[in-house]
């Protein structure tokens, strides 16, 4: 397979970068160029909630200057994304419009999720350290400009994932113009460090043990570098960063410019950054600490790599959805053998109906989601579950899956429980400007009643909780989908169930649901 050049902009709360990258299956990715321009669109953000004129022009500048870099290279290939800042930012879209008009790229605006998301496979695209790392309670702390993401990993799995607005320059921010000392500031920032991470300690780190940390960010990879030929340093232990800590704190800001080689602008950024990885190592009691060098243009081009088929990670990302998605049931006690039997039935039943539904594997997945966290709203309210249910899950964020992502699930749920109306189907027009995709109000609604159809079947093959249809086959044969089960009991419950819910599938795929009792002739 010929080598493909890809070239990856990121339009971050502080800086623009572009990375140029060399990608074949026999070498992987490699980067062969990296530019970077600062300018601190997050400040504009954070304080004003809008980007100014006369930023969006400079931003435009330096983009239509990427661009030419990347005609230069022909590349075959490109994404932008944008982050928190233009995000965040009420004239978004206009900012985004200008950028296209200007410079002929088109930027798109990823959730938060997406962002930590698309890291964490850059940092598993080194396959060696990453999956051997993971098998002991490892924690990866992903601090941004604008907030950081804590993302804990056990025995290979992914357990759970918070984001905390706990950015370097959001932080600058709010401290606004303290006419105080540099150490009081530095008591300050910690204070406000400790606020957030202790709640996260009390949800989330109970009886959980951490042995390693693995730190990514623009920050980390300026407070790595050792002081003789500014070499990073990739492994540290959490002694010798609480002593490097010891020293940072102590250097003014003229000093931190001369040692880690960064403008005034940076230089202040840099010990904030450095108090919440010694707070985090702190709180998880780490031992080791990875600083494996990942900046997001790495991650856009793993990205790319792997949905490409250009480069095959070991690693099974969806398995990471997934789990975090488990962990999420388990915390609102959804009834475990329910649930395991749910998504047995929605995927048996997708799976036998591919010809007809027209749907692909990520559609599969959402599905799949949405068959784990169904009950989910049981926890707040017996009585209203669909709607608790759909407040659940819009208001927590599952890595990997994008705002509209999230909320196709969300109404999977809702409408699980409630009747279908499609002119009654809300949908937060914002995430169709917003997110990567080109899908229309009309087709998510229609995903979401194909979704639902197959979610309210399968719930009713295991009405009475008892898993009674275990072994039940499925197959569509003459226009009917049948469900053959060989149970032997009664199980008038699950096919009254099943009958009402039939005419609903079949008004949206066409097919009729038929369920069959197969009795043993004695």
């Amino acid at each position: 397979m010929a080598i493909r050049l890809f070239a990856a902009i990121d339009v971050g709360s502080f800086e623009l970068e572009l990375g140029i990258y060399e990608i074949s299956p026999k070498t992987g990715i490699r980067k062969i160029d990296h530019v970077r321009h600062v300018i601190a669109l997050g400040r504009d953000t954070y304080k004003n909630g809008k980007i100014r004129y006369e930023l969006v022009d400079e931003m435009c500048k330096v983009i239509e200057d990427f661009a030419d870099i990347m005609q230069s290279y022909k590349v075959t290939g490109y994404r932008a994304y944008a982050t928190s800042a233009l995000r965040e930012a009420k004239n978004s879209q206009i900012v985004l419009d200008q950028i296209r008009v200007r410079t002929g790229i088109e930027v798109q605006i990823i959730s938060n999720s997406e962002q930590r998301f698309i890291s964490y496979k850059a940092i598993a695209s080194k396959d060696a350290e990453f999956n051997k790392i993971i098998q002991k309670g490892t924690a990866i702390v992903d601090v941004g400009f604008g907030s950081m993401q804590v993302s804990l990993f056990d025995k290979d799995a992914l357990i759970s994932t918070q984001n905390l607005m706990l950015g370097v320059l959001r932080i600058r921010e709010m401290m606004g113009d303290m006419q105080v000392s540099t150490q009081m500031q530095n008591t300050l920032i910690e204070e406000m460090v400790d606020n957030e991470l202790n709640t996260f300690r009390k949800v989330y780190l109970r009886d959980r043990e951490i042995k390693n940390l693995i730190g990514i960010g623009e920050s980390i990879l300026y407070l790595s570098r050792e002081s003789h030929g500014g070499k990073p340093v990739e492994w540290i232990t959490a002694e010798e960063f609480i002593i490097f800590y010891e020293k940072i704190k102590l250097m003014s800001l003229d000093q931190i410019q001369d040692r880690f080689g960064v403008n005034a602008e940076y230089a202040a950024l840099l010990v904030p950054a450095a108090i919440i990885f010694k707070r985090v190592l702190e709180l998880t009691g780490a031992e080791m600490f990875w600083i494996p060098g990942i900046r997001l243009c790495d991650s856009i081009a793993a990205e790319y790599a792997e949905e490409a088929r250009t480069v095959k990670f070991h690693h099974d990302f969806s398995e990471d959805i997934l789990a975090a998605s488990r962990n999420m049931a388990k915390r609102y006690k959804c009834h475990g053998p329910h649930t395991v039997s749910m998504e047995k039935y929605v995927l048996g039943i997708f799976d036998c109906m591919k010809k007809y539904h027209g749907m692909g594997k990520r559609e599969r997945l959402l599905l799949q989601i949405a068959a784990i966290l169904h009950a989910c709203g049981k926890f707040i309210s017996m009585r209203k579950p669909s709607e608790s249910a759909y407040n659940i899950i819009m208001s927590t964020e599952i890595i990997g899956l994008s705002h509209m992502e999230r909320e196709i699930i969300a109404n999977v749920v809702r409408y699980n429980g409630l009747e279908f109306d499609y002119n009654r189907v809300q949908l937060n027009e914002e995430l169709f400007r917003n997110t990567k995709g080109e899908l229309s109000h009309e087709d998510i609604t229609i995903l979401i009643a194909k979704l639902t159809a197959i979610l309210r079947l399968a719930n009713s093959m295991d009405r009475s909780h008892k898993q009674k249809l275990s072994d039940s086959r499925m197959n569509v044969k003459e226009g009917k989908l049948v469900v053959t089960t060989s149970y032997e009991g009664d199980m008038t419950l699950e096919a009254l169930s099943f009958n009402q819910k039939a005419d609903f599938f079949e008004e949206i795929f066409g097919i009729r649901p038929v369920l069959r009792q197969k009795r043993r002739l004695s």
